[in-house]
């Protein structure tokens, strides 16, 4: 929701047309000496940085699907407006994060990559084909004989080997390219359910999506979307009375995951998901929707958790495992948002990822927990023009085009915004452009905005975070997280505990205190 100080902007701009000079830039920043200030303050906390050499016991990996460079800066300063300020001068939670690199997201076979083969990357550490999930690009998209001998493991089967509890959270359905790159072996990103999958890939022996999230890897957390995948087509859904199971093999998913565990709950709704006892519960299955979950613009509270809280309460039952824990964590919606044309729904789900970082970074201690924030791929989304401190992050430019008309800072070069009738363009208003529905304008028209082919950042604190440095091939991102906790293919790393050094240093300052006491004795 609009912030007041937003919403009398905005109100500025349609009532006046605006036309003039506004500026909203604090008072003390006109003032050198404020940025003098603030340039020691940033020069001695880089001067105070040393590197975390321990083992790290937790690793949590955060995704925020089609978060490119210009969705990081444009949801800071929704950010910072939702909360009253002009926002360019706010701080994300990842912005905190003191190591910093950049990702190159193309797939072995595309320029412009897709979430499939860029969760094999980042997941498993090896590039593929577009479209594949947690096969090596050896296999062919599609092609069920393919399969064999291509599989790659992810480091969330690694982490589980190892003996450290292991979580998926998302904001889409847990059975999503993203996802699925943790737990799946599969050459088309589609084949949810058993509906989905091929003449050739039945015969060929190839289970669907679903299945592989039940048989595979012994998940700990699996929260998001995607029930209907899980259940019979003869099974009614809980909640929507249209919706039915698309399983053909009668087969409840849900329940053979549940027989096959103990202390295991699962959960569709949101009153039944808060009941749920951190301390006595070692599973938990939460599926809240049929297919994604809702946008965070358009989600009722009472009835389906928000990412942030669904990330809470992974981390409190993964956290009771004395050997650590690996957790993903997806804001899926953002990409969806984007491939809508709808900068707006893109925006305020990249909003509520970040406070679901912070929420991780409360509930872990950065001595023991490696926390990575990335993206797989980022969107033609632009995010410029011309514009005043303050201006709306969903607002109009403040000069005109040559056509005469005003145009949004928000643009797509490609998708379904694209508005040229006859060679003319419609003129636009701050008041129409920030509308939940408004569709940004774009230069292509397609019925769904493309990829972008860029790099992406990635932000990392805790144990070897500086290990993230420079220009990456995207699929390093796991071999540093596993060489930071010491798991497989790096379980010889020979890191310490950060309580195994804690403990050393411990002693070391008893004995010192021995020693002196027996010289003054």
């Amino acid at each position: 929701m609009a912030s007041h100080q937003t919403l009398l902007i905005i109100g500025i701009f349609v009532l006046t047309g605006f036309d003039g000079c506004f500026s909203a830039t604090p008072e003390e920043e006109q003032n050198p000496q404020f940025w003098y200030v603030k340039g020691k303050e940033a020069l001695h906390a880089s001067l105070s940085m040393k590197p975390n050499l321990h083992r790290a016991k937790n690793l949590i990996l955060f995704l925020g699907d089609g978060m490119g460079i210009s969705t990081v800066t444009a949801a800071r300063i929704m950010k910072g407006q939702m909360e009253g300020k002009t926002g360019e001068e706010s701080v994300l939670a990842m912005d905190t994060f003191p190591h910093l690199a950049l990702s190159k997201t193309y797939n072995v076979d595309q320029q412009m990559p897709d979430s499939a083969a860029t969760a094999t990357a980042y997941l498993c550490g090896v590039k593929t084909n577009y479209g594949m999930l947690g096969l090596s690009a050896a296999a062919r998209r599609e092609d069920c004989s393919s399969v064999k001998g291509n599989e790659v493991k992810s480091i969330l089967h690694q982490a589980k080997m190892a003996g450290k509890s292991v979580g998926i959270v998302t904001t889409t359905r847990v059975q999503h390219a993203s996802p699925g790159a943790s737990y799946s072996h599969t050459p088309e990103r589609g084949w949810y359910s058993d509906k989905e999958l091929t003449s050739e890939a039945v015969t060929g022996g190839c289970k669907d999506i679903s299945y592989q999230l039940v048989h595979n890897t012994d998940i700990n957390v699996i929260l998001g979307g995607g029930r209907q995948y899980m259940f019979p087509k003869e099974t009614a859904d809980p909640e929507y009375s249209t919706v039915t199971g698309s399983r053909q093999d009668k087969t409840d998913l849900v329940d053979v995951w549940l027989k096959n565990r103990t202390n295991a709950k699962y959960v569709w709704n949101k009153s039944d998901f808060d009941a749920v006892k951190e301390d006595n519960t070692d599973y938990l299955m939460g599926l809240f929707e049929p297919k994604d979950t809702r946008y965070e613009l358009g989600r009722d509270a009472s009835t389906d958790p928000s990412l942030t809280e669904m990330v809470e309460k992974a981390i409190k039952i993964l956290r009771k495992n004395s050997k650590g824990f690996f957790l993903f964590v997806e804001g899926g919606r953002i990409d969806h948002g984007h491939h809508a044309g709808a900068a707006k729904y893109a925006l305020t789900e990249a909003v509520e990822f970040d406070r679901a970082v912070a929420r991780g970074a409360e509930l872990t201690s950065e001595l023991d927990t490696l926390t990575v924030v990335t993206a797989d791929h980022s969107h033609v989304f632009s995010f410029g023009g011309y514009s005043y401190r303050g201006n709306p992050v969903l607002g109009v430019s403040y000069s005109k085009a040559e056509d005469g008309k005003r145009f949004t800072n928000a643009l797509y070069g490609n998708g379904p915004g694209y508005q040229i009738v006859n060679g003319t363009r419609p003129d636009t208003n701050a008041n129409i452009s920030s509308g939940d529905e408004y569709l940004q304008q774009a230069a292509v028209p397609l019925d769904s905005e493309t990829h972008g082919s860029e790099d992406v950042a990635i932000f990392a604190k805790g144990p070897m975070a500086h290990l993230f440095h420079g220009v990456q091939e995207q699929s390093y991102i796991p071999h540093a997280m596993a060489f930071a906790a010491c798991i497989e293919p790096y379980a010889d790393c020979l890191l310490e505990n950060h309580s195994v050094c804690a403990r050393f240093s411990l002693a070391v300052l008893m004995l010192s205190l021995l020693s002196s006491l027996g010289a003054l004795a």
